[in-house]
């Protein structure tokens, strides 16, 4: 079995607003204190100044060892957000004590695999947005899924993954049940991001959980008996067939700190629930 390309990911992990690096202070050689300027050089800035306006020339360093060695998929440029589509996954203590047997059998096979911190199923790639163009995008995003109901969806299979570049691989849980509503949902987020001339989703996507990820290609260490033998802690876990199977309640929208939540209609006494929440980090 090959590896599914990773949908959705940046493979940075640093997507915040950073600030760019000081500008180099124009020197001043050849001249000694008290002496006057030469005609055509200029005198010195002192620090206190420059260091009050922050150079906007030069980017910041993308300094991979601050991200457990992630490498950005494109160049940080200031005033852009790297933004992301998805349902959000809340993880149960039994979720975690399955995750918890199957890194621990993943490990045995490529060593640097490390759990994810948070779970969803991506709805989107990771795109670029100005920020004044932010809150449009989750206007026309929550325009679009305002009639979508909540549902119910499996994801029990394991599958290793990559991102496009091939510099980090992932291990997930495909969904087997609720693929068809998942891909409604990509139609409309597509036509959210052909609104605004950003990169659509995946053709054939495989909607899936991330568990744990490592950087660098590991597919040939993961597939093979270790891909069937994670599948078997799967299988033989207690319950793990009602486990497994979760809600979709919202969507939610991440563009560089911010986090827009936009929660799926809910039947409640005959009339639809809608809402949209903003949350940052």
């Amino acid at each position: 079995m090959s590896a599914a390309p990773l949908v959705g990911y940046s493979s940075s992990g640093s997507e915040d607003e950073a600030e760019a690096g000081d500008r180099v202070r124009p020197g001043a050689e050849g001249r000694s204190r008290g002496q006057s300027p030469l005609p055509g050089q200029r005198l010195p800035v002192p620090d206190s100044v420059l260091h009050m306006f922050p150079g906007t020339e030069e980017g910041p360093v993308d300094d991979s060892a601050r991200h457990g060695g992630r490498v950005r998929t494109f160049p940080h440029e200031r005033g852009n957000w790297a933004t992301h589509v998805y349902v959000p996954y809340e993880a149960r203590e039994e979720f975690l004590d399955l995750l918890d047997a199957l890194l621990c059998h993943a490990q045995t096979y490529v060593p640097r695999l490390v759990r994810m911190e948070a779970f969803h199923l991506s709805l989107s790639q990771s795109v670029v947005l100005r920020h004044h163009w932010i809150l449009p995008f989750v206007q026309a995003l929550k325009d679009r899924v305002a009639s979508f109901q909540r549902f119910c969806f499996t994801a029990d299979q394991v599958k290793i993954y990559t991102n496009q570049e091939k510099t980090r691989t992932f291990v997930g849980l495909e969904v087997t049940s609720g693929h068809a509503h998942f891909l409604d949902l990509v139609a409309e987020v597509d036509r959210v991001m052909e609104e605004f001339d950003l990169s659509t989703f995946y053709q054939d996507p495989s909607f899936h959980i991330s568990l744990a990820w490592c950087v660098g290609d590991a597919r040939l260490q993961m597939e093979g008996p270790c891909l069937q033998e994670l599948q078997g802690i799967v299988d033989e876990f207690e319950d793990s067939e009602m486990l497994l199977r979760a809600y979709a309640e919202q969507i939610r929208c991440k563009s560089g700190n911010k986090f827009f939540s936009m929660p799926l209609n809910l039947l409640h006494g005959g009339n639809v629930l809608l809402g949209v929440s903003v949350m940052t980090s």
